[in-house]
């Protein structure tokens, strides 16, 4: 019998009441994926596309930490395993208020299609918990980390479960995760990602979704005969991926426009220079900086107050914040501006209504399970690092980096040419992510 989107979402959203993003995530992939699945009935017959909308396992946790006055602080902590039927569960750590399960699973479900597009053995998961870091010292940081860490460790282990930061874990907070797991286990391993380099990290490893998302990009524009060099782009977000796409967007010849935080967005007419990009990657490693301080150190700019920057005239869009930042309308803004390309730096920074008019216009669109995995593509190069005990140069992983994004926007390619050289990217990144997944669990049977 075959697939019914309508149907297939029915069950979702009766499984997973109340958790939208997780619903939007699933409907994204099953939208292309179920006509594939039609035609290959073989997945429809061990229900495959059921089985990778359930995560393996859902960890919920409490974490008990003591703030700097001595008053006891609850926080609930949580780690969505989803599919490791290619690899270990890999994916972030994400501290932010707004950290539920749902939130989780759409970003656990997302991550296991963009580490099948990798080539690398990774499976997908996410975690986090609803703690805010903004406003917090070092000391309650770290205390809170370690409590987290504390129920933590008992669920990961670098054929298990490899965690790596998200929004609000850095390079700060993985180093003490890494710590009080060492300390728990007193073993001496790769079980997290974005280490320090005294300790097992990787070079390369914060420059790489920016980078990544630019090399994707990059990568679109050449399939038509085109390039970065002498066009302006619009960037929103100003942390680790947003900076570094601006500056390799400079690399290429292009201007970086704009960048953003919650409060709103700046922009530099003419294009940031490298030494504004830096003014800015150190200022946003202070905690609380703002991005409105750009405005005040650097005359020529302006700074919008609660706005978005998708008003700006540009030829390439970058959203590199969060979820849900691009709607329908500032889609359709951008596309009368001139907008011809949009690489997703984030993960599903464009909502539903604006994908689809991207679509529609036939404008280059870069799904972020695409354009965001090199960011979790270098995290696997770290861990068979870790694994063998080895030290890649900063030039090799530059250009393994730029091979894993080639090739997978070449896989994109291949699973969703329309005609010529024109690519439904959504769907090739969808089609080509899922086979992976599909054929290792296929080789597994009913498991």
């Amino acid at each position: 019998m075959a697939v019914n989107l309508s149907d297939f979402m029915d069950w979702v959203v009766a499984r997973n009441p109340a958790e939208e993003v997780f619903h939007q995530a699933v409907h994204e992939v099953a939208e292309t994926v179920v006509p594939y699945i039609n035609d290959n009935p073989i997945y429809e017959k061990i229900k495959v596309l059921e089985r990778m909308a359930e995560p393996d396992r859902t960890i919920s946790f409490r974490v008990s930490w003591a703030d700097d006055n001595g008053d006891v602080q609850v926080n609930r902590g949580y780690r969505v395993q989803f599919n490791n039927s290619i690899g270990p569960y890999k994916g972030g750590i994400r501290f932010h208020p707004s950290v539920n399960q749902g939130v989780l699973k759409f970003l656990g479900f997302e991550q296991t299609f963009k580490n099948s597009l990798t080539g690398l053995p990774m499976g997908g998961g996410k975690g986090g918990a609803d703690f805010d870091p903004k406003g917090k010292s070092q000391h309650e940081i770290m205390r809170f980390c370690q409590s987290f860490m504390s129920e933590l460790y008992r669920h990961i282990g670098p054929n298990i479960d490899v965690p790596a930061g998200d929004i609000g874990v850095g390079g700060k907070e993985i180093g003490y995760m890494f710590g009080q797991y060492k300390r728990l286990t007193n073993s001496f391993e790769g079980v997290l990602t974005g280490k320090g380099m005294e300790y097992g990290g990787s070079l390369m490893r914060p420059e790489a979704t920016g980078y990544g998302a630019v090399y994707f990009l990059e990568n679109m524009l050449h399939h038509r005969n085109d390039a970065i060099e002498g066009k302006n782009a619009v960037i929103s977000g100003s942390g680790n991926v947003a900076t570094h796409a601006a500056e390799k967007i400079l690399h290429r010849g292009g201007k970086p426009l704009t960048m953003s935080d919650s409060g709103g967005f700046i922009h530099q007419p003419g294009g940031f220079s490298q030494e504004q990009i830096d003014w800015i990657k150190k200022h946003k490693n202070q905690r609380g900086a703002r991005i409105s301080a750009y405005a005040d150190e650097f005359s020529g700019s302006s700074y919008h107050e609660g706005s978005r920057p998708w008003g700006v005239e540009c030829d390439l869009a970058l959203p590199c914040a969060t979820q849900n930042e691009l709607n329908g309308d500032e889609a359709a803004t951008l596309l009368s501006n001139g907008c011809m390309a949009v690489s997703e730096g984030a993960n599903m920074p464009c909502d539903m209504d604006a994908i689809g008019k991207f679509l529609t216009a036939g404008v280059m669109y870069a799904p972020g399970k695409a354009s965001n995995a090199g960011g979790v593509g270098m995290s696997g190069l770290e861990m068979s690092q870790n694994s063998a005990r080895l030290h890649r140069t900063e030039d090799d992983l530059r250009e393994a980096l730029k091979k894993i994004m080639k090739d997978i926007h070449d896989a994109c390619v291949d699973s969703g040419t329309i005609s010529g050289d024109k690519v439904d990217y959504v769907r090739g990144a969808n089609i080509a992510g899922f086979k992976k997944v599909a054929d290792a669990m296929l080789a597994f049977g009913v498991v």
